[in-house]
C-alpha cells in the first residue's frame, strides 16, 4: 500500500520597526506575489534548520526563532499539492536583506502589515499576517529593533 502525504514547509515572520519582511516571488505558483521568507524541509532536515537556512538563502539574513505561530494545514494552501507550514516568528542576529539569484525571490522589502492587501499576497499568508497580528497584540514583540 502507498500513502500520499503532504509535503512540509518552514517559513519565518520577520519583523523590524513595526514592519514585516517579505519576498516577491519569482516562479509559479504566485508569480509577482509576497510570501514570507521560508520553503520546503530537505529529508533529514529539521523544520527550525529549514526555516533559518530558508531566510537566509531567500532574503541574506541570519535569523534566530523564538516562537511558532502555528501550524498551517489547508490542503487548498498550495495550488500544486497539500502543503503543510511550520510558521515561526524569528528576530534578525545579522546581515541585510538582499536577493538571491539562486531562489525564488525577485525583490526583498519590508512591508506596514496593516496596509497590505488580501490579493497582494500568495497562499494564506494574508491569513497568517492577520494571525501574526492578533498573536502580537496579545504576547507583545520578541525582537530588537536594530
Amino acid at each position: 500500500m502507498r500513502y500520499k502525504n503532504p509535503a512540509l514547509t518552514a517559513d519565518v515572520i520577520i519583523e523590524k520597526n513595526g514592519k514585516i519582511l517579505l519576498v516577491r516571488r519569482n516562479k509559479k505558483p504566485f508569480v509577482g506575489k509576497l510570501d514570507t521568507p521560508g520553503g520546503f524541509v530537505n529529508y533529514g532536515e529539521t523544520v527550525e534548520h529549514a526555516a533559518i537556512r530558508e531566510a537566509k538563502e531567500e532574503t541574506g539574513l541570519d535569523v534566530k526563532l523564538v516562537d511558532i505561530l502555528g501550524v498551517y494545514s489547508d490542503p487548498k494552501r498550495d495550488p500544486r499539492k497539500h502543503v503543510v507550514t511550520v510558521m515561526f516568528i524569528g528576530k534578525i542576529l545579522r546581515g541585510k536583506p538582499r536577493v538571491n539569484d539562486k531562489t525564488e525571490v525577485r525583490y526583498v522589502s519590508f512591508y506596514d502589515m496593516k496596509k497590505l492587501k488580501k490579493e497582494e499576497l500568495g497562499f494564506d499568508h494574508y491569513k497568517i499576517i492577520r494571525d501574526y497580528l492578533k498573536h502580537k497584540k496579545e504576547k507583545g514583540t520578541y525582537w530588537s529593533t536594530k
